[in-house]
């Protein structure tokens, strides 16, 4: 097999490490787990991981559970457990009804803390953290022996339980493993497994004052629900000699195996629980979801899609190397997942009056549209037009540049599905400022009608100025300035001011008012944008933009 440090073979050599494993005979049905601390909202980093977890044992007809790793009482709240949950269930993990909590094990955890005493593998110790810090060694020089290394077992027992009971204080006591203070890898060089934290735990309440250590706990909870392959981030590769030593010792028939792949990394975005947090508590975002951000629930308020979210890991690939994709990537996912499916209606962003002087007053029509002329199978829908419309301000040009070829003074445009319009003059206020403009229509020239007597080069969209709906919509852009990366020198964030564009008034198709929280839609010549799921603006629905139309962004070329 070629060396794993080098391929980049998507999720292969993941797959080679299980097909080995159960053509061995090692395992007879594979069991794979996503397992978060619920201390803060999932991020589309963690999408990976869900995905590949999930995919795999649905690959090879396992199972895969979602286990919450709340060791940790102090930063875990029950909010983020339940956001987790959400976004495990919308990206379409399948966890049935195994979903399960490390403090489930809290007792099962002692007993095999115990086992370890008992074997004299594990101490009990009243060095402080900055003295097991100071006696640990460094990446040089071996640590040296905890002079609590050598308490009897009976002692350490009864130590132990008395930790248990509350005798002790916080950082007071620990229980240490023994394994070796002259390892090279210093997660060996006696770990601590258990600490005193006298904290409420979401979960089991004041029951324990005592609480393990992830490196401790991690394999327990894997071995105890028959997980196979333990997949995790490159960062815990120091650790899996710890994770096989605890496996090893706490004598399970079926030990799990840890396998490492590399995480997400995404450029120009803010990924981190504490940056993330830092932002929620000062306002500058108005909470986890804020669709500026990239967690998972921001993601979906803003109008991502599972299926492009699985699309973007699968095209990031899955390796044991580090890499960056490209935030450009996941706009080019949701763009080619929304394309074939949504209708592409009408939206005037900055309404401009246009007045058709020749249509007759008071009347109006129903025009036919095409929802999407890509995918016929979206149908059709039915537009009021008359004498009165609005077009977006930047399709109107008094004085026109070269190669303008929308609608300025002498020239004729298509209005979309409509009819062919020549710009005659236009109304002005008192300051000079362009208040509506003036227009005469061929009726000659109605959109489906196969009129050919000439051609013209514009086509611009529009809405009915009686009947649109005028919304608020919310244009973003990245939260991050990505003109001068994501930190300053300072390791603060370099936000960007004109990330999120508040537009007020936008006029809208008039069915777009029927529209509920999470229906998407492409606004023809401008982007995709969702119903927002949380806010609507005096009952009716704001409009969030999901992504623009166009971008830079080509997939590299395929090999």
């Amino acid at each position: 097999m070629e060396n794993e440090k080098d391929a980049v073979v998507s999720r292969n050599f993941i797959e080679n490490i299980i097909d080995h494993d159960l053509a061995e005979g090692t395992y007879d049905k594979i069991c794979t787990r996503f397992p978060p601390e619920p201390n803060g909202y999932l991020h589309i980093g963690h999408a990976k991981s869900i995905i590949l977890n999930s995919g795999l044992a649905k690959e090879y007809n396992g199972t895969f559970n979602l286990r919450f790793d709340d060791t940790n009482a102090a930063k875990e709240k029950v909010e983020f457990v339940e956001s987790i949950k959400e976004d495990v269930e919308w990206l379409g993990a399948d966890f049935g009804d195994r979903c399960y909590f490390a403090s489930d094990y809290f007792e099962t955890m002692y007993e095999k803390a115990v086992l370890l005493i008992r074997k004299g593998l594990a101490y009990v110790s009243d060095l402080s953290a900055d003295q097991i810090r100071e006696t640990r060694g460094t990446l040089t020089e071996p640590g040296t022996n905890d002079p609590n290394r050598e308490r009897p077992i009976e002692e350490n027992l009864r130590l132990f339980e008395e930790m248990r009971g509350g005798k002790y204080g916080d950082g007071e006591m620990v229980l240490r493993a023994k394994i070796d203070m002259s390892a090279p890898n210093i997660n060996m060089r006696d770990p601590i497994l258990y600490r005193v934290a006298h904290i409420h735990h979401h979960n089991t309440g004041d029951k324990w004052c005592i609480y393990p250590m992830y490196d401790f706990a991690h394999p327990l909870e894997d071995a105890i629900e028959g997980v196979t392959h333990s997949i995790c981030t490159l960062e815990f590769e120091d650790h899996r000699p710890l994770y096989n030593w605890v496996v090893e010792h706490t004598d399970w028939e079926h030990p799990p195996k840890q396998i490492e792949f590399a995480k997400m990394y995404l450029t120009n975005v803010v990924t981190g629980k504490r940056y993330i947090k830092k932002l929620v508590e000062e306002g500058i975002v108005d909470g986890w979801d804020d669709p500026r951000l990239v967690t998972i629930a921001a993601l979906r308020r803003r109008g991502f899609t599972p299926e492009s979210i699985r699309m973007f890991i699968e095209l990031s690939g899955v390796s044991k190397s580090n890499s960056s994709s490209d935030y450009a990537m996941l706009e080019y996912c949701i763009r080619e997942d929304l394309k074939m499916k949504k209708a592409r209606m009408m939206a005037v962003l900055h309404p401009l009056k246009l007045i058709i002087d020749n249509y007759p007053e008071g009347e109006s029509e129903m025009l036919t549209a095409d929802n999407n002329l890509e995918n016929p199978e979206l149908g059709t829908r039915q537009i009021p037009f008359g004498r009165e419309l609005y077009i977006e301000q930047e399709d109107f040009m008094e004085n026109p540049v070269p190669k303008y070829k929308r609608l300025y003074p002498g020239n004729e445009v298509r209005l979309m599905h409509a009819y062919f319009v020549k710009c005659v003059g236009v109304d002005k206020d008192e300051n000079g400022q362009i208040t509506a403009v003036h227009c005469t229509y061929d009726p000659e020239t109605k959109a489906g009608s196969g009129f050919t007597g000439r051609k013209v080069k514009g086509t611009i969209h529009w809405v009915p100025a009686r009947e649109a709906f005028r919304a608020t919509v919310r244009l973003y852009e990245n939260l991050i300035d990505e003109s001068k990366g994501v930190y300053n020198e300072d390791n603060s964030l370099n936000l960007n001011p004109n990330s999120l564009t508040i537009v007020e008034g936008a006029a809208l198709e008039p069915s777009l008012r029927d529209a509920k929280p999470g229906d998407s839609f492409q606004f023809v010549r401008n982007g995709y944008y969702a119903v927002d799921s949380r806010d609507s603006k005096d009952g009716a629905p704001v409009f969030n933009r999901i992504v623009t139309m166009k971008s830079s962004f080509k997939l590299p070329a395929q090999s």
